[in-house]
């Protein structure tokens, strides 16, 4: 099943790999620009930016002139003060919300003076439906 990507940053090639697709052009703009807080929101604010952004679903773009895939999945993220209101308004579409689940990896590199650099990865294992 194909999950819409409503979070600000590009899908991993491990969550493509597993049904994830990327808005593309304006929308993508516009799905930016509504998660994108410049102030402290009122909540109409934040319950017409969750609106607004579950309307992203259906007029999504990614098809052509009014022939738009659906999507009964939406991966989301971001401000948690908006997630909730997000939530209902994707469940209100008939899409149900999902959050990325990653396993954090710790990976050790000798580096060439004998030192050790440790980076931290995150390896995609599924979605958490809310």
């Amino acid at each position: 099943m194909k999950i819409l990507n409503l979070t600000q940053h590009p899908a991993t090639q491990d969550q493509i790999d597993a049904g994830v697709v990327d808005l593309q052009g304006e929308q993508l703009e516009m799905l930016k620009s509504l998660l994108t807080f410049e102030h402290l929101p009122s909540y109409q604010e934040i319950e017409d930016r969750a609106h607004d952004i579950a309307l992203l679903v259906m007029f999504n773009g990614l098809g052509n002139d009014d022939d738009d895939p659906s999507f009964f999945k939406a991966m989301i993220g971001g401000a948690p003060y908006l997630m909730s209101a997000l939530e209902n308004a994707l469940k209100s579409h008939s899409v149900m919300p999902v959050y990325a689940f990653s396993e954090r990896m710790s990976v050790e590199e000798i580096q060439p003076d004998g030192s050790v650099r440790k980076l931290n990865k995150f390896k995609h294992k599924g979605f958490v439906e809310v």
